[in-house]
């Protein structure tokens, strides 16, 4: 065997083409051809990919299907994700997909490209179950530098809005072999249990069933493939993109939660780091809120141990003046108190209001207004004479009483 025909192993001598050589060679041939095939179609001033992509993959059950809209939802997309599973329907994928195989890549890249450049994907797009090979992870990295080249190329001139810089999320899903399989089995018996309904009431439309969902040998089969194949993809995806893999055990809320984070993650390394830095001081919100009911007891009972006299006070005015307002609008759940009392004056009175009305669970906006009121006339002069009035409007929402209207 010549040398440039083999495969390095780790037994090989330094000098020969390692496995990431040649695969890194074969996405540039193969790249090429796919992007000359475009060019030659639609000509390169339309060639106009998606502003934002969302690379969504993982094990076999994971639940990429599952949290596809979730996700879709929390970037604000409304166009249709894009299935690569679902794009590859020539019999021979078909076939090579259900003895739990992949397609090969420069058909995934070729039908993939093409699907991108429809108008509805302008603005984004989820790709579930891209990248999946070494050569697929080269081929996107190729695409975002030629997208990268079209914003520079456009940035000037009237078609700018046409090609923008892209930005590429990468969402893993993860779950172990033993899930992988149980999922998968669980979902081939649910569909197949609807599809006998179908078939039996004429109700509904049958769902494609997967030939892997039915053997558990065939879903092992699948899985593999996945750890063998796609894991060293998808490993290799993280030295171009940062991101962590998701853990997708667990409820569905867990695993949304955990998707949110990652997502959050992904956005700060959006910024410029000089922009990141500015706004680094700034918490996030989840960040206050983690701790809010807690630091809110704390403040109460320092209320009551510290300031019990002003405490008692606050207590008072609340009971006497604003519940019997708050009481009036429990149908429509807002109530807007205006008050001169002197009590609020002191700052730490308007944080004791705030307080007891947040325990009670009542959301609570003050706003300081300042009004001038005229006191007497210089005869003389003619000048007013004007003192400043502060009026505290205070406006409490809590969850109204539903009204049943026929």
């Amino acid at each position: 065997m010549e040398p440039n025909d083999s495969i390095m192993t780790a037994d090989q001598p330094s000098g020969l083409p390692t496995n990431s050589d040649l695969e890194i060679k074969d996405a540039q041939l193969i790249f090429k051809s796919v992007w000359d095939q475009l060019e030659t179609e639609i000509g390169h001033e339309n060639l106009r990919f998606p502003k934002e992509l969302i690379l969504l993959g993982g094990a076999p059950g994971a639940g990429k299907g599952t949290h596809t809209r979730f996700v879709m939802q929390t970037r604000g997309f409304t166009c249709p994700p894009i299935v690569v599973s679902e794009l590859l329907i020539t019999p021979e994928a078909t076939a090579i997909k259900d003895a739990g195989g992949m397609v090969g890549d420069k058909e995934v890249v070729s039908i993939l490209l093409h699907r991108l450049l429809n108008e509805e994907f302008r603005d984004g797009a989820v790709l579930d179950g891209f990248p999946r090979t070494r050569v697929q992870v080269e081929c996107l990295k190729l695409l975002v530098d030629r997208i990268n080249q079209l914003y520079t190329e456009f940035a000037h001139t009237p078609l700018a809005i046409n090609f923008r810089r892209p930005t590429i999320h990468a969402m893993v899903l993860f779950v172990t072999e033993k899930t992988s399989i149980e999922r998968q089995l669980l979902r081939g018996r649910q569909i197949a249990q609807h599809n006998r309904e179908v078939e039996e009431t004429g109700i509904g439309q049958t769902l494609p069933l997967r030939a892997t969902d039915l053997s558990e040998q065939t879903a092992r089969q699948r899985y593999r493939v996945f750890k063998e194949k796609t894991w060293d993809a998808l490993q290799s995806l993280k030295e171009i993109y940062h991101y962590h893999f998701v853990n997708a055990e667990g409820p569905i809320s867990k695993v949304e939660a955990n998707i949110i984070r990652e997502l959050q993650y992904q956005s700060s390394l959006e910024l410029d780091p000089r922009t990141f830095d500015r706004l680094l001081p700034l918490p996030l919100a989840e960040e206050i809120v983690v701790h809010a009911r807690q630091m809110l007891v704390k403040r109460l009972d320092g209320y009551e141990l510290e300031h019990p006299e002003l405490f008692q006070q606050i207590v008072q005015v609340i009971q006497d003046k604003f519940m019997p307002i708050v009481k009036r609008h429990a149908l429509s759940g807002r109530a807007h108190v205006n008050s001169e009392d002197p009590i609020f004056h002191d700052p730490l009175a308007l944080s004791m209001l705030i307080d007891i009305f947040s325990e009670r669970g009542y959301d609570v906006v003050v706003d300081k207004h300042i009004q001038e009121v005229p006191e007497r006339i210089d005869l003389q002069t003619g000048l007013i004479e004007r003192r400043e009035k502060a009026v505290f409007r205070i406006q409490i929402h809590f969850k109204g009483c539903p009204i049943r209207r026929g």
